[in-house]
């Protein structure tokens, strides 16, 4: 999972990590930024960063995630898609050799603008990149050869916040997974209150309609692809 900011994978796909852990998949996340221009209260700027990673690591807990990674040096608010952070996701695949990557997309939803964050956006182009050509690629960031990280391909790919949906998971019987590990984000939903649960299961109520799923069930969507 490759997310911008702590909290993005949790809103994202939290409910779907929960069931694959219990499936017994293997999970890792990686956040492009320590989220230091969030937060609702007046808590110091120097202190976010290190609050919200300590956040990102109790959520992740929640859903049986403990392989929980940070970039340094790529700061919320101005996350760019170049050539330093496509070889730094490029690293970690190369690292973890998933058979899926699971990202924010680089195309902006209109319908959906919060999910378009530019830090999004600039983190989903930045992993497309990093997947096709440059993790799989020899030639591509030879210092990561040196490394001793041989090439690697990812033969699936999820988006999530994607305009076009075209793959529902049915996440009813985690979606309190999800709630909870969105209350581990304490700087950024606490002052949401009861309407976090209302809001979330609103999304996925319509997700799940949309999928044609009965009444009453739950869904996180995403466009799913892969690369010839």
């Amino acid at each position: 999972m490759i997310g911008a900011h702590p909290d993005d994978i949790d809103f994202g796909c939290a409910a779907t990590v929960a069931m694959w852990v219990h499936a017994g998949i293997e999970v890792t996340y990686l956040l492009v930024t320590r989220g230091d221009a969030g937060g609702y209260d007046d808590t110091p700027r120097a202190d976010m960063p290190a609050l919200r990673e300590a956040e990102q690591r109790a959520a992740a807990k929640v859903v049986g995630v403990s392989d929980v990674r940070f970039l340094d040096g790529y700061p919320d608010g101005d996350v760019q898609a170049g050539h330093a952070l496509v070889r730094d996701i490029s690293r970690v695949i190369r690292q973890v050799r998933p058979q899926r990557v699971l990202a924010q997309s680089p195309e902006r939803n209109y319908e959906r603008l919060p999910a378009s964050h530019p830090d999004h956006t600039a983190s989903g182009e930045a992993a497309m990149r990093a997947i096709y050509p440059a993790a799989r690629n020899p030639f591509a960031y030879p210092e990561l050869l040196t490394d001793g990280l041989d090439p690697w391909s990812v033969p699936d790919i999820w988006l999530m916040g994607h305009p076009t949906l075209n793959h529902y998971v049915d996440v009813t019987e985690a979606v309190d997974h999800k709630i909870d590990a969105l209350r581990a984000h304490v700087s950024q939903t606490s002052h949401m209150g009861d309407g976090l649960d209302t809001m979330i299961r609103g999304w996925l109520g319509e997700n799940a309609r949309i999928a044609g799923l009965p009444q009453g069930r739950l869904a996180e969507a995403y466009f799913r692809t892969s690369v010839a």
